[in-house]
């Protein structure tokens, strides 16, 4: 009787030692597959703040091609003397003096170059989109679970309006890559954190 009960505690012992480990590997494993998905959307994320980025430098290196480069400026002046011109021939064919005729040609110059400047300030407001789409994929970055990557984000969304200043860009870019680097590259196992000879 005695050789019963004690097989039966041992096989009660060996039983709970056997739930104990079980339910720890069960618990690590469900954490190792949460954290396999926090760094898979992590990398996501990020991947969606770098196209912002670059949209957003993309459209405002468009729009300083298309209005603000020396072609269009010459562009712009040659349209507007042209129309001066005309607006003062016009008006001294009307019969007006010369004093007149050239107040009527910088006149129609000035609605030329108060059209094309309304053209241009709508032009610049485009970026505005991709702005928007920038602080949308930084949203969830800012909740991240490295305070790295939050940190870095908070940098590269300062670093963003002033995007005409590239090196701070760049500088926030790098520093956001780096982050996301190092908080979706995986750890060592312990295993090989306890390897001889490992570098540290």
């Amino acid at each position: 009787m005695d050789k019963l009960i004690g097989l039966m505690n041992s096989s009660l012992v060996s039983g709970a030692v056997i739930a104990v480990l079980a339910s720890w590997l069960t618990g690590r494993t469900r954490t190792r597959q949460d954290r396999q998905a926090e760094i898979g959307a992590l990398r996501v994320q990020a991947d969606a703040m770098t196209v912002a980025v670059v949209e957003v430098q993309a459209v405002v290196a468009a729009n300083r091609l298309l209005w603000e480069g020396p072609a269009e400026r010459g562009r712009m002046l040659l349209v507007a003397l042209m129309t001066a011109a005309g607006g003062a021939a016009r008006a001294r064919i009307a019969g007006g003096t010369d004093a007149l005729s050239i107040w009527a040609g910088f006149g129609r110059a000035a609605e030329v170059l108060s059209r094309e400047r309304l053209v241009a300030k709508q032009n610049v407001a485009i970026v505005r989109e991709p702005l928007t789409r920038a602080a949308t994929a930084a949203s969830p970055l800012m909740r991240c679970f490295d305070p790295a990557v939050v940190t870095a984000t908070e940098q590269l969304l300062a670093a963003l309006p002033e995007v005409e200043n590239t090196a701070r860009l760049e500088t926030a870019m790098e520093t956001f890559g780096r982050a996301v680097s190092a908080a979706t590259t995986p750890r060592p196992s312990w295993r090989a954190r306890l390897r001889p000879g490992r570098t540290r």
